[in-house]
């Protein structure tokens, strides 16, 4: 490899199994800025229908129950994805899977956009979430493509592009619904992904990322389960994991149900608007990432998950003052980013050579907990209020909360390299 220009040289696999990329490819910034983009355009379309859930029930005549439907069914598809489709990037040519999905995922967009019943709007959003995973997919390729000594570098600002498109898709979705309409976020989306998809097709290298013909399909996802057999850090991680996400969805799935009705009846942009307070959550990823690096895992977390049970206690006045609102917000954002960045640090570190499918397993807890959340929430909104909403996203906190609690002296947390073990067992 060539020390400034960053083209990677191809040897038969690195240390993890993969094949190396084309000798002739050069992973620029400019190469790097568009991974980044089309892994926010990709995972946005998992979030675009958070502050659209009131307009679509009411242009489709479906109940509230049903609304939150939209979200769960997302979610269901995106836990499917991440276990059956993320590791065929493991064992096939990841520029040719990356491009067919993403034109896959331009047809079920095209559907939700064209829907003209509420089954129709339920099965292309299944779709959408299914489709949306190719964003870990273009994770793992641009990491196969970075020089080892780069290779962090070019993973954080990739990863960048996903927290912007999960924070700027509800405030997106909300002022283009304003304008004209729920159904033209899914066309506008539709066109993006279609573009990226012919960029993508004409700038990612051809050929030399295939991985070893030694992997099999079904093999990787055995390994996956084993893993889960054969890990208990991995098992608690992945409770954690399900357990914030829960939390973080019955906010985010049933927020926009109070905020347009009195006293309020806010706009979609103006309920959007409130996604940009996540921004929160970016920061609180940064400075969990720091403390890894300290070997502060566990108290990291325990600190977290506090904040995370805190949260609820100003989101239960959001009918008094958006005030609180904002600032139940911006404790609930640091607290699940800090768990989640923590969760897969540790993870990562647990068998660096079979990171791809730790992470996905560990998401499709990830979706379980959004997918539980989003259809709780939405239920019980219906029946009992906002109230209720707050007291169900506590309990997923405090039982986050006591599994940390039990768990934090029976499984060591594994220790990084190069760090100070600052931690008490």
């Amino acid at each position: 490899m060539s020390g400034s220009g960053g083209a990677v040289s191809r040897r038969t696999a690195d240390r993890s199994g993969e094949a190396l990329a084309d000798p002739s490819f050069v992973l620029s910034r400019g190469v790097v800025m568009l991974f980044a983009v089309a892994c926010g355009a990709a995972v946005a379309n998992v979030y675009f229908s958070q502050p659209l859930l009131v307009t679509m029930g009411h242009d489709l005549s479906m109940s509230p129950s049903l609304v939150g439907g939209v979200v769960t069914l997302t979610h269901v598809g995106y836990g499917l994805g991440l276990f059956f489709l993320v590791p065929l990037g493991d064992m096939v040519d990841r520029r040719r899977l990356i491009v067919v999905q993403l034109l896959l995922l331009v047809l079920a967009l095209a559907v939700v956009a064209a829907a003209p019943t509420a089954a129709m709007l339920l099965l292309g959003m299944a779709a959408t979430g299914l489709l949306a995973v190719v964003t870990q997919t273009l994770v793992a390729f641009a990491a196969s493509l970075a020089p080892p000594a780069g290779r962090g570098r070019v993973v954080g600002l990739v990863t960048s592009g996903v927290v912007t498109g999960i924070l700027l898709a509800r405030t997106v979705s909300g002022l283009l619904a304003d304008l004209a309409g729920w159904r033209s976020v899914y066309l506008a989306s539709a066109s993006l992904t279609a573009l990226l998809a012919l960029v993508l097709h004409r700038v990612l290298p051809r050929h030399g990322d295939t991985p070893p013909a030694t992997l099999r399909y079904g093999r990787l996802l055995r390994s996956t389960i084993t893993l889960f057999a054969r890990e208990p850090l991995l098992r608690i991680r992945a409770l954690f994991g399900l357990l914030v996400f829960a939390a973080f969805s019955t906010l985010w799935s049933s927020v926009a149900l109070p905020l347009s009705e009195a006293p309020y009846f806010l706009s979609h942009s103006a309920i959007g608007a409130l996604g940009l307070v996540g921004v929160a959550g970016a920061l609180a990823a940064t400075a969990a990432g720091r403390l890894n690096d300290r070997g502060l895992s566990r108290r990291t977390t325990g600190i977290a998950l506090a904040l995370l049970t805190a949260s609820w206690l100003p989101l239960s006045f959001t009918r008094d003052s958006l005030w609180a609102l904002v600032l139940g917000v911006i404790l609930l954002d640091l607290a699940v980013q800090a768990v989640h960045v923590t969760n897969q640090t540790l993870i990562y570190a647990l068998h660096p050579d079979a990171g791809s499918r730790l992470i996905g397993g560990y998401m499709v807890f990830y979706s379980i907990g959004s997918a539980t959340g989003a259809i709780a929430a939405t239920s019980l909104y219906t029946v009992a209020g906002w109230g209720a909403v707050c007291a169900l996203g506590a309990a997923f906190s405090c039982l986050g909360l006591a599994l940390w609690a039990f768990t934090r002296h029976s499984t060591p947390d594994p220790v990084v390299p190069g760090a100070a073990s600052c931690d008490t067992p």
